[in-house]
């Protein structure tokens, strides 16, 4: 029987939730890098969203993620390969926000269209970039947590949608470098927790080693809270932010 901790209790328990994704076509093509271009900047977020995520989201015991899907179209269709690794270089991770990547691929496209010469390459018929767009459902899970203890017993249950709404969705939701993990970690003043987990890039880990990694993160302090009872009978202070 595991040690029962000492710890506090959040003033509003974590609610886990999950999320769904259904790809819808749009309609729109693109058959060289000027109409991809137009279609950058003029589609609906969730257009972006889908080509630059769709990966992680359908594939999440592969790491790292693959290039986006407009990297890999320029590179293929088009045979366009130096713009195709400059899309490739895009690091998702360091946007906090649509709006951001948007206007990253967008401003690429740009300044190689304003550096080429000649005329544009067309894709052959049948292999035009097809715009497609994700639609969301998130839903309710039947699990909650008040302390660390419960956080970490739903953790080994939640699937890995529902990991991937709280940690990567939470991410262009907030539009910051933070998630609903960490967010809930301060919240009840685990903020070393909280630091531990902002440090930790998820886009090069499985959905099921950030699962892990999260575990670990979480017995390693529910140890630490442990052994400073056991020794003092006073929870260890954690650092609190200024």
């Amino acid at each position: 029987m595991e040690h029962e901790t000492k710890q506090p209790k959040a003033p509003e328990p974590f609610r886990f939730r999950t999320q769904v994704h259904l790809r819808e076509l749009t309609g729109l093509k693109a058959k060289n890098i000027k109409e991809l271009l137009y279609h950058v900047k003029t589609v609906p977020g969730s257009v972006i969203y889908h080509h630059t995520h769709h990966f992680l989201q359908q594939h999440q015991f592969l790491s790292p993620e693959p290039p986006n899907d407009f990297a890999y179209w320029v590179t293929e269709a088009l045979n366009e390969t130096k713009l195709g690794e400059r899309l490739a270089s895009i690091n998702i991770c360091d946007f906090s926000s649509i709006r951001a990547i948007r206007d990253q691929i967008a401003g690429i496209i740009e300044n190689y269209l304003s550096s080429s010469k000649g005329s544009l390459k067309e894709a052959n018929e049948g292999e035009e970039f097809h715009l497609m767009k994700s639609v969301s459902f998130v839903f309710p899970t039947p699990y909650a947590a008040s302390t660390l203890e419960e956080f970490r017993n739903a953790l080994k249950k939640i699937s890995i949608h529902s990991l991937y709404f709280h940690i990567f969705e939470a991410r262009l939701r907030l539009e910051s470098s933070s998630n609903d993990f960490t967010s809930w970690f301060e919240l009840i003043g685990e903020n070393e927790l909280a630091r531990k987990m902002l440090k930790l890039d998820p886009y090069t880990h499985t959905m099921e080693r950030l699962r892990e990694k999260l575990i670990r993160f979480i017995e390693d302090r529910l140890s630490k809270i442990a052994k400073s009872e056991s020794t003092t009978g006073v929870l260890p202070s954690e650092k609190r932010e200024s």
